[in-house]
């Protein structure tokens, strides 16, 4: 699912990517939350978000920590 910055995100804690360096490049940024786990593109972070279920989620991390 996709959501939209809202006002109540600024409640939530983002935790950016450690590849994302302040030399660069930027990356993701995560949110996990009881209910799900939101995901954003650290450059942008007003833009959308994707809101995955803490399975989903669980099940992505093999794959982002081979790459």
């Amino acid at each position: 699912m996709t959501l939209k910055a809202s006002v109540a995100d600024a409640k939530v804690e983002w935790i950016k990517s450690s590849y994302s360096t302040a030399d660069g490049p930027d990356c993701v940024e995560v949110a996990p939350l009881p209910d799900h786990v939101l995901v954003r593109d650290s450059k942008n972070p007003a833009g959308p978000r994707l809101a995955l279920t803490p399975t989903a989620w669980a099940g992505f991390l093999p794959y982002a920590a081979g790459h």
